[in-house]
């Protein structure tokens, strides 16, 4: 199968993309007419046959989780999650400012397949322009019937969509929060079971999808699932969004196939680092995901493949870091990151994250004492998987990775009460440093 194959990125670059008119020149809401000619049901099963695994980080079978809907309670609801809030991640906020109406699309066929009558995207706050984009897109699909009382021409089915901005929370991307957020509450995380598909918003099932996920759907309705899945691999079927960004010639987004070879990635398609320097690290899907070194890059970005070698591919955001980077610095950051947007409701990740991060900050300045590494290491594991969400995993692994593999990088710091690369502590190359800045703050 050829890596070429373009699903979500075909139209991209092309004049006013983003526009009804020309979303229709290239036969936009053709597979939402196709769709409305179908059972409802076998909407769900060309989903289930494509393999297609959410792309906003967990990877979850997106038509199992559909089928997991209570068949007797309505009303029912959808929410879009395009708060992207993990660091390094780049690619929802260019689906929707390039082809919204491919979203809109995607979540039409959605509401259809599953008997959804309103359906929000919950967007991030520090994404003006790309609501913006949506609203105007989401005008032009009401104005023109695709949307609102009657589902593209449908007597019998009304669809509303509606977008709602978060405030800058990072804990609101988990969906739990999401939806408490969206009912006017504190974004706390809920407790699970029950899950959103059985008790979501305002106590009714509610389906949760990512932007990416529900993007592919109007190319599976179109194609059928067995040409989605065939683009894949395994369990994984489709093509995927790869953010790329760091220490690379050609940072950006790259659609490839969802098994696509990592290193392949960074040395082909991006050029390489752009200091031409050895890669020393990669963070292959955010920041919450276990750093790779440099000699273990050779891996499938599939989501199966990727975790047997111990990471994820996560959202997709792909950072890449050359041997000039301090380690310590760059984990001292994430951890930074991860204590400001503790939502603070367990105990762990409360206390835990600010611990981590003055530890990692100890250490990088120079005033790290022996035993600090493991201290550090410690406290990682006892947040890890004692919090009601994932962020507490998503605040220790980064930590565990980081001094299980760079360990040398802590002791060296500890051992000469400075740190080895400078005073910036970023190391030699200032090009080095604003390109992972970069990354971790997309």
């Amino acid at each position: 199968m050829s890596d070429d194959v373009k699903i979500l990125t075909a139209r991209w670059g092309k004049k006013d993309s983003h526009t009804l008119a020309s979303y229709r020149a290239d036969g936009g809401y053709a597979a939402l007419e196709k769709a409305l000619s179908m059972a409802p049901a076998a909407i769900v099963d060309e989903v289930k046959a494509s393999n297609l695994r959410g792309r906003g980080g967990a990877g979850f079978a997106t038509g199992m989780k559909w089928t997991f809907l209570p068949k007797d309670v309505r009303p029912r609801y959808l929410c879009v999650n395009a708060d992207e809030s993990e660091p390094g991640t780049f690619k929802d906020r260019y689906i929707i400012e390039n082809d919204p109406h491919m979203l809109i699309e995607g979540i039409a066929i959605t509401c259809f397949a599953l008997d959804i009558h309103l359906a929000y995207v919950y967007i991030r706050g520090e994404f003006p322009r790309q609501a913006a984009v949506l609203e105007a897109a989401l005008a032009e699909a009401r104005a023109a019937g695709i949307i609102g009382k009657r589902l593209y021409g449908k007597a019998d089915f009304d669809l509303e969509v509606h977008v709602h901005r978060g405030a800058g929370a990072y804990i609101c991307g988990e969906e739990s929060a999401l939806m408490e957020s969206l009912e006017g509450k504190k974004g706390y995380p809920r407790l699970k079971p029950p899950f959103p598909a059985v008790v979501g918003l305002w106590g009714k099932p509610t389906i949760i999808n990512n932007v990416e996920t529900l993007a592919n759907v109007p190319w599976i309705v179109k194609n059928g699932g067995a040409a989605f899945a065939a683009l894949g691999t395994g369990k994984s079927g489709g093509t995927r969004l790869f953010g790329v960004s760091g220490n690379v010639k050609r940072p950006g987004i790259y659609e490839k196939p969802v098994h696509y070879n990592l290193k392949r990635l960074i040395l082909e398609d991006c050029g390489g680092t752009a200091s031409g320097r050895p890669i020393q690290a990669v963070i292959p899907g955010g920041s919450s995901s276990p750093v790779l070194r440099g000699d273990e890059i050779d891996v499938s970005l599939e989501f199966d493949a990727i975790k047997a070698a111990g990471t994820m591919s996560g959202s997709g955001g792909v950072i890449v870091m050359d041997d000039s980077v301090c380690m310590v610095r760059v984990l001292s950051r994430v951890a930074k990151f991860y204590a400001e947007e503790s939502c603070g409701q367990c105990t762990p990740c409360r206390e835990g994250t600010p611990w981590m991060e003055a530890l990692c900050e100890k250490i990088e300045s120079g005033h790290g004492v022996p035993g600090d590494a493991d201290k550090l290491l410690d406290m990682a594991n006892h947040i890890g998987g004692f919090t009601i969400c994932a962020l507490g995993d998503a605040a220790s692994m980064p930590v565990q990775s980081f001094v299980k593999k760079f360990k040398a990088d802590f002791e060296r710091h500890i051992a000469e009460h400075r740190c080895p690369h400078g005073d910036a502590a970023w190391g030699v190359s200032q090009d080095s440093r604003d390109a992972v800045i970069g990354g971790m703050r997309s």
